[in-house]
């Protein structure tokens, strides 16, 4: 089957609407990822492995021949087991260890693991100890596993896999030696077991020692001589000779011949040692072209950089004489530099003919495309590209934000910046200045609305006259609103929003207004967006462009502006398409057509490493910073409390308003105890239609459309669930916590559990245990008096408030079953607020008198709003 054949899901045509089975990686470990009714049969039954006995089926994975339908994060832990097989059938001592044997990843394979990490979710958690750890495991169930056979190793692994050897107990060994006539040496070594038990290597000679009395075990031992002296005359020779039971010294033409034999040999069974620079090809002559070594005149991805190719040896530049030197010498090894140097007049000589045709320029878009691979160049220029002195600072400074100097917040700005938000601040303005567009992906409550609204704020007292298009999720419009307002009360903007295009386009038409707010739905409506040059363009959730075939996509890329950013929690989570979207927003050309991109994806699951490429060419456009890093961490308080502004839809404005004309008419004549039954009960009334107008007229609809927050619960969500990490959503009202579930459940793809005042006890250690277990179990709602108390739900690190107790003591009660001894990770504290009603007026009365809300609401509940007059009432029932 070709690729053509195979969706872009990387399952075959006939299993349309399937997804392959994902997984996630972990501090310690993985976990599969995957719904049984999404997956293909194949996949159901791999699942079905996976949740039985993870560090089991990943060890068969290896063993099993590799599936080309494998998800990117599956194919990667497929490379981890099939690393580790390598890696044990290296180890001459295998078959005599047997379940003693330890493999573990050298340097070497774990780097290259590492470089083959694919974009999902958890990737931040590979490193070589992760490795180390995996190879743990599978090692202790191959020492389970021989231990309970009879036969040989080589039996058991025949058994499993028919590629798998067990490498012959003999070793060859060549090593640089100090000596000018005879600079190598060369040992052959066996695997034995010693006196104390322990395996170890020696010398071949000494296995005359000892099967002196054992002829058939000491020509067992040896057969696998006999089989290298087939394809090696030099190894011929050594045995022949009776010389492979010594150390011997070689010359250096004696060393080349047995490097260029190394792979037949090793087809034999007998693994060699050999130098690292023949390993790594770092003896091979190369050439090498050094990008931007000088500052250019201008900046921008139209700037000419210089090219300047020179030919190196491990990085080491060759001279002219230098040059002519090793063509002075015969095919073999030279030493020169104080390095060995492979001499090949052929592959010189066209290395020299390709110097030739390096232009002397390019522009800095062409320049950084090589480095991918997608731009035009040799199969040698493409692979040893390297950034001259300017280019080199550049991209460390965009990598590494904290190295550049810092821009200075303007005085206007109301908020002091954590110190990585500063670095993203300078970021922002430092990209703005070299006229690159930005991907700021902080994970979600880092604060990247504070470092935008920062950058935005100096824009505008640097240039009066520009004008900057924010385009956002309808339901984050209050967010924005509000927290303008609050950092930089100077900074003026309109929001386009909740009338028709014609009559937004006209309110638009001719303003001078520094901000303007819309949502991405009105983009692609009112025409009189494209017919500005913007200054700045940026995407809040630009998730929303990850399709480059839709309408709504294509209508965000035609507005024109100078600078573009893009603000995203999960920039790219396993759909390397939606990466391609997005940049293509932001740089456009800088990963090639989307045919172009297509193909190097394609090539991925052949050659992975291809994806530390990616990583290195998109990581000075993209800053991400995660709170699972220890500097981060460190920068953050332990609970992040962050109000979330929901806008009331149509019709909850409609039932808010006549509910408080209601209570105003019959509050004249009520006075005691009626009057706060009456208060009370009207605030009940105006906390449902906040939540949702079906909860106050008892229906059972519950369409996100007809609610801010509904649809405030779906951004916040739907991040959290693109990072799989788990969530407790706490409600007052019983009557609504199945239908929150049931809309959660949507979102995450996943069931959760509900938990309130009817749910048995031994039910409630059974949702506990459940959602504290390994499996994915995403969310549970709560009502806020049952789940406030008693329960230890560490697992979750994000709780969200989706109707308010207005007493902080019961809020915060709530949020520490989360936020409690065991919790590994900061807990994200949402606290969901309809802007313009009571709950947004209360929220700012407590906000504004900590120590009264503590003190006295804390003690009264609600009952302190009865005490209020008729007017103070109603100014805050009254929707702003």
């Amino acid at each position: 089957m070709n690729a053509a054949q195979v969706n872009k899901n990387n399952q075959p045509q006939g299993n349309k609407g399937l997804v392959p089975l994902q997984f996630l990686f972990t501090e310690d470990g993985f976990c599969p990822d995957g719904r049984p009714e999404q997956l293909s049969p194949a996949d159901q039954k791999l699942l079905g492995q996976f949740e039985q006995d993870r560090y089991g089926a990943l060890y068969h994975m290896g063993l099993a021949e590799k599936s080309p339908y494998l998800s990117p994060s599956a194919a990667f832990l497929y490379q981890v087991s099939d690393a580790f097989f390598k890696t044990l059938t290296s180890l001459p001592e295998l078959e005599i260890s047997r379940g003693e044997t330890r493999a573990e990843p050298s340097e070497e394979a774990a780097d290259r693991l590492i470089r083959a990490v694919p974009f999902v979710i958890g990737a931040e958690y590979i490193t070589e100890k992760w490795i180390r750890g995996i190879f743990r495991k599978l090692n202790e169930i191959f020492s389970r596993e021989i231990g309970d056979y009879d036969g040989t190793v080589e039996m058991y692994l025949t058994e499993k896999n028919q590629h798998l050897h067990v490498p012959e107990r003999i070793f060859f060994h060549l090593v640089e030696n100090k000596d000018d006539d005879f600079p190598f040496a060369f040992l052959a070594t066996y695997a034995t077991r010693g006196e104390d038990g322990k395996v170890r290597h020696v010398p071949l000679k000494y296995a005359l020692t000892e099967y002196k009395n054992e002829r058939e075990k000491l020509l067992a031992l040896l057969a696998c001589l006999n089989r290298a002296a087939e394809v090696s005359n030099l190894i011929s020779g050594f045995v022949e000779n009776g010389e492979m039971f010594h150390p011997l010294r070689l010359t250096s033409e004696e060393a080349y011949i047995f490097l260029k034999q190394i792979e037949d040999i090793e087809s034999t069974g007998i693994l060699c040692r050999i130098p690292n620079w023949w390993k790594r090809k770092a003896a091979q002559v190369s050439m090498s072209v050094s990008m931007g070594e000088e500052k250019p005149s201008m900046l921008g991805f139209d700037t000419l950089v210089s090219m300047r190719p020179e030919l190196t040896v491990d990085g080491v530049p060759l001279s002219r004489e230098d040059i002519e030197l090793l063509l002075a010498q015969t095919d073999g090894l030279a030493f020169l530099k104080g390095k060995w140097i492979e001499v090949d007049h052929e592959r010189l000589k066209t290395l020299l003919e390709e110097m030739e045709e390096v232009p002397e320029e390019r522009t800095l878009m062409d320049a950084l495309r090589l480095e991918l691979g997608t731009g035009k160049a040799s199969a040698d220029v493409g692979q040893l590209v390297t950034n001259g002195a300017w280019l080199s600072s550049l991209l460390m400074n965009l990598r590494k934000p904290e190295s550049i100097r810092k821009a200075v917040l303007p005085k206007s700005f109301r908020a002091t910046l954590r110190p990585y938000q500063s670095s993203g601040f300078t970021w922002l303005n430092y990209m703005d200045k070299l006229g690159f567009g930005a991907c700021l992906a902080d994970d979600m409550g880092l604060g990247k609305t504070v470092q935008v609204l920062a950058y935005l704020e100096k824009l505008r007292k640097t240039n009066q006259r520009a004008q900057a298009l924010l385009v956002v999720p309808a339901s984050l419009i209050g967010n924005w609103q509000k927290e303008a307002e609050k950092f930089a009360p100077s900074l003026d903007f309109q929001v386009l929003h909740g009338k028709t295009a014609p009559k937004l386009g006209e309110e638009f038409r001719g303003s001078s207004t520094f901000l303007t707010i819309t949502t991405y739905g009105m983009v692609t409506r009112i025409k009189e967006l494209q017919e500005v040059q913007w200054e700045c363009v940026i995407l809040d959730e630009a998730q929303a462009i990850k399709n480059p075939l839709t309408r709504q996509t294509k209508e965000i890329k035609k507005l024109s502006s100078r600078m573009r950013i893009a603000m995203t929690g999960t920039p790219i989570e396993n759909e390397l398409a939606n990466l391609w979207s997005l940049f293509d927003f932001l740089n456009k050309g800088l990963l090639g057509t989307s045919a172009e991109f297509n193909e190097f994806c394609k090539g991925l699951g052949d050659h992975p490493e291809g994806y530390v490429r990616l990583k290195t060419m998109v990581a000075p456009f993209m800053l991400r910073r995660v709170k699972t890093d220890k500097s981060i961490i460190a920068d953050l308080p332990e609970k992040l409390e962050t109000i979330d502004y929901a806008n009331l839809a149509k019709k909850q404005i409609v039932l808010y308003r006549k509910a408080v004309s209601d209570l105003e008419k019959r509050l004249e004549e009520a006075d005691g105890i009626e009057r706060r039954g009456l208060v009370m009960a009207a605030i009940i009334r105006l906390k449902q239609i906040c939540n949702h107008p079906d909860q106050y007229l008892g229906q059972q609809t519950f369409s996100m459309e007809e609610s801010g927050k509904f649809a405030m619960l779906k951004e916040i969500c739907t991040t959290i669930y693109e990072k799989r990490e788990r969530v407790l959503v706490f409600t007052q009202f019983k009557e609504i916590t199945e239908y929150l579930a049931a809309f959660l459940t949507e979102i995450f793809q996943t069931e959760g559990f509900v938990l309130h005042g009817g749910t048995p006890v031994a039910k409630r250690s059974q949702i506990v245990e459940a959602f504290q277990g390994e499996k994915y179990v995403p969310f549970i709602v709560l009502s806020v008096k049952a789940g406030g108390t008693g329960l230890n739900l560490t697992k979750a690190n994000h709780v969200i408030h989706f109707d308010r107790w207005w007493n902080p003591a019961v809020e915060n009660q709530a949020t520490d079953r989360a936020f409690r001894i065991g919790q590994t990770k900061n807990v994200m504290v949402h606290k969901l607020v309809c802007k313009g009603t009571i709950e947004e007026k209360i929220d700012e009365m407590i906000e504004a008198k900590k120590e009264l809300a503590e003190n006295v609401i804390g003690s009264g509940g609600e009952k302190w709003i009865t005490e209020l007059s008729n007017d103070e009432l109603m100014s805050m029932m009254r929707l702003g």
